[in-house]
């Protein structure tokens, strides 16, 4: 049974194997940027904290790419999805972050949802071939490749760090707080 917690979110296994846990945690971040997010017009998901030009909206389509980067490209080399597939990235390095003060709220929090549809379901294909030292197919330039388990690490981290910017974006667009 899966606890929810009071914003929605839920809680990871206390007493789960390994996969369980990873992806426990992995859920619950996903879940803190959805909440961070909610209910925030185009005007809100835009919003910044000075200096820094972070958005709420940067940070959704920023990690629709990453989730589809690692759990996509990374994980089975795959070609990128759209629209990240049209991107220049050597001209336009941060394009994610900059061309999100382009698209609707609706459009962030769609292809953000799309994204990790998708890489839950690599998640599940990746395992019914392997366990979690499934090594990525897509190697590193040195050509090793991390690991289905170092992936999931990974994502966790990337979550956890962007999740503590959403906490400052967001304070600073209405007042909401919370861990």
């Amino acid at each position: 049974m899966t606890i929810v917690d009071e914003q929605g979110r839920p809680e990871p296994p206390l007493d789960g194997d390994e996969l369980a846990t990873l992806l426990g945690f992995l859920d619950y971040h996903r879940a803190t940027l959805a909440w961070k997010c909610a209910g925030l017009d185009a005007a809100g998901l835009r919003a910044t904290v000075a200096p820094s030009p972070m958005t709420l909206g940067g940070l959704l389509k920023h990690l629709a790419y990453v989730e589809d980067h690692w759990f996509s490209r990374a994980l089975f080399d795959r070609e990128r999805a759209a629209p990240f597939d049209a991107v220049d990235w050597a001209a336009t390095p941060d394009w994610d972050w900059e061309s999100a003060a382009d698209d609707t709220p609706e459009q962030l929090l769609g292809l953000w949802e799309e994204m990790v549809a998708r890489s839950r379901s690599a998640v599940a294909e990746a395992l019914e071939n392997g366990d979690l030292s499934r090594p990525a197919r897509r190697p590193w330039p040195d050509g090793s490749a991390p690991s289905l388990r170092w992936i999931l690490v990974h994502m966790v981290e990337e979550y956890s760090r962007h999740n503590g910017h959403a906490d400052l974006i967001r304070e600073s667009v209405d007042g909401s707080t919370g861990e």
